[in-house]
């Protein structure tokens, strides 16, 4: 249960616009469906962490307007994911990978299908209509985000 707790509050915090780059960019290239489209590594030493991905891979960190607790990863000029401080110890559910997919409610009903799980509050749609995303816990227990360049349709109004 923690797990889906951690995976809905990072992919919320990140998606839902309450951190920001202080250098807003365009939509998210498209990457294709099954590609990845985004992720989040979460540390306990921010600072560190930025010196190791930068030396290792070469990444840049745009600072993410309203918090020093989280930066934006920059690859080859791309924003690509977001390293973000932990709240307490790393667990085995500590970051979440986004997939590309063509169709967000197809792909929820497909992994529903397969004997994955879409924890409550999910699918939604980001910020600015930059597409939607969903969290699915696989039959084992890993959560993956999904998501989609698409914006998900309005919902029905409610009829009394």
């Amino acid at each position: 249960m923690r797990y889906l707790i951690l995976a809905m509050a990072m992919a919320t915090t990140f998606i839902s616009g309450e951190l920001r780059a202080a250098n807003p960019k365009s939509p998210k290239t498209d990457v294709g469906p099954g590609r990845i489209a985004w992720f989040d590594i979460t540390t306990t030493n921010l600072p560190q962490s930025k010196e190791f991905y930068g030396k290792l891979f070469d990444w840049k960190f745009t600072a993410l307007q309203g918090t020093d607790q989280a930066a934006e990863i920059v690859a080859a000029e791309t924003p690509i994911g977001t390293l973000r401080r932990a709240d307490g110890k790393i667990s085995p559910f500590s970051g979440v990978v986004y997939v590309q997919v063509g169709d967000l409610p197809a792909s929820c009903s497909k992994a529903k299908e397969l004997g994955g799980t879409i924890p409550p509050g999910f699918p939604f749609n980001l910020p600015d209509g930059k597409g939607s995303i969903a969290v699915v816990i696989d039959p084992v227990g890993h959560a993956v985000g999904l998501y989609s360049r698409t914006s998900l349709p309005p919902k029905p109004a409610a009829t009394k």
